[in-house]
């Protein structure tokens, strides 16, 4: 890959070091999704009830499944640290980059701020006399901070806290069970009707993006591939591994919560394992104190690895000339994209003191940005598939170290499947909606008015086309 001209904003190559293994790159896809098993999709719960939101998750699984195994075709034939944007201008051209990219880069910036409140939630359990929003401010300095050290550390780090966070969720499944009733499961199942209630199916379809939130953000870890060691092996042993376990995981912690006693106390709040938990050990159990510290580690696993992953994103974006050269620079001591991290935080933090202008349409601040970023995924996720096939018509001699198994079957239902869930969620967030839109449309005008910029950036073969 060229590197960047001597007029960037900073001196740097370009490159990124190559030091991830096949383990850290599995520990990258599950950290980044490991906190939707911890909060956000109880949700759903609000919307379709326990039942209602299982065929909901059921839906999703199997979109992220067949999705998952079409993506990493794309991902370990254009291993590149802007993942998605790099198929889909390789595929479409610098419009279809221009969209795959603007919608990655909302799914990963605004799922950082989601998740943060959450980890000031769990803490305020602990402490009630401390603000949430001050914890997420925190955390955004100290896991901004550790992604700027390195990246061999960060995913380190990151390898370890997803460990502890499938431990303490297993723990969880382990200690709620004594409490466990399919009675407490089943009631009310339907948001208070019966399957066939016209309002139990529009409950599933609005409880959509919380059902997408156990998975979000997987598809992160090709952001990595520039800097993994043989990225044509590592890929696709992490991304089927990943799946396969956050699948598992997913219905296992939606089960267990969910019969414990009554789950209509756990559907509005942000840290509904512990309270769960409560519920069947009691306030001053030491296994809830557990559950609260040690979650926080899924938590945590999920903010840094996402982190790491806006970051690559923006760095992408902005060598190839879809963002200011500025925030293609690395750190001269870490080689680590420092500016991009410093710019998704910026936007996190504001979106976490937004309450005003963000919490709208009768939903709490965190419902409304997980599915702000969930609308990103979703339209990253179309175009994604749609670049998987204009690529295998337009390049049929591209290597493929990997190819998507039950082509065309997979890659279509994973679209078909993704038309549904970005329908549904039109249809019963239109503000939001709105709101993503206009944020798009003034993208677009920066697009439009910046060619120069992206035909004086680094000339990139992964994005010509040519091999």
């Amino acid at each position: 890959m060229s590197a960047i001209p001597s007029s960037a904003a900073a001196p740097t190559s370009g490159h990124l070091k190559k030091v991830l293994g096949p383990l850290q790159l599995w520990g990258i896809a599950v950290g980044l999704v490991i906190s939707g098993e911890y909060f956000g999709w109880s949700y759903g719960w609000n919307t379709a009830g326990t039942l209602g939101f299982l065929v909901a998750t059921v839906l999703v699984a199997a979109m992220y499944t067949t999705f998952i195994f079409s993506f990493t075709e794309l991902s370990t034939a254009i291993p590149h640290a802007g993942g998605p944007f790099a198929y889909a201008r390789r595929a479409f051209g610098p419009t279809g980059g221009f969209i795959a990219g603007f919608a990655t880069l909302v799914e990963f910036v605004f799922a950082p701020p989601a998740i943060a409140l959450a980890i000031g939630a769990y803490l305020n359990v602990q402490f009630p006399g401390i603000d949430p929003k001050m914890i997420a401010l925190g955390a955004y300095v100290v896991f901004i901070a550790l992604n700027w050290v390195g990246v061999s550390i960060a995913a380190t780090f990151e390898l370890f806290v997803t460990l502890l966070a499938i431990f303490e969720l297993l723990v969880f499944m382990g200690v709620v069970a004594p409490g466990w009733s399919m009675a407490n499961f089943v009631a009310n199942g339907w948001a208070g009707g019966s399957v066939l209630d016209g309002k139990a199916v529009a409950g599933i379809f609005a409880s959509i993006p919380f059902a997408i939130w156990f998975f979000l953000a997987i598809e992160g870890a090709a952001m990595a591939a520039e800097e993994a060691r043989d990225p044509h092996r590592t890929i696709p042993m992490a991304y089927t591994t990943g799946i396969v376990t956050l699948v598992v995981l997913a219905f296992g912690v939606m089960v267990f919560a969910g019969g414990v006693g009554d789950w209509r106390t756990l559907a509005n709040i942000n840290d509904p394992l512990p309270q769960a938990m409560k519920a069947v050990v009691g306030a001053s159990s030491g296994w809830l104190h557990m559950m609260v510290w040690i979650g926080l580690f899924g938590l945590i696993a999920s903010f840094h690895g996402i982190i790491m992953g806006y970051s690559r994103q923006i760095f992408a974006l902005a060598r190839a000339g879809y963002l200011p050269r500025y925030f293609a620079a690395l750190s001269p001591r870490f080689d680590t994209p420092h500016r991009a991290l410093v710019a998704g935080g910026v936007v996190g933090v504001a979106a976490i003191f937004s309450d005003e202008w963000i919490s709208f349409g009768g939903q709490t601040l965190t419902a409304n940005i997980v599915t702000m970023a969930v609308l990103g995924a979703i339209v990253m996720y179309l175009v994604s598939m749609a670049a998987l096939f204009k690529l295998r018509a337009s390049e049929p001699h591209l290597h493929r170290p990997y190819r998507a198994p039950f082509y065309p079957v997979f890659p279509a239902i994973a679209l078909g499947l993704g038309l549904v869930c970005l329908g549904a969620m039109v249809w019963f967030n239109t503000l939001l909606t709105v709101l993503f839109c206009v944020l798009m449309a003034l993208a677009y005008a920066y697009f439009r008015l910046t060619a120069d910029q992206r035909a004086a950036a680094a000339h990139d073969k992964l994005l010509s086309g040519t091999d």
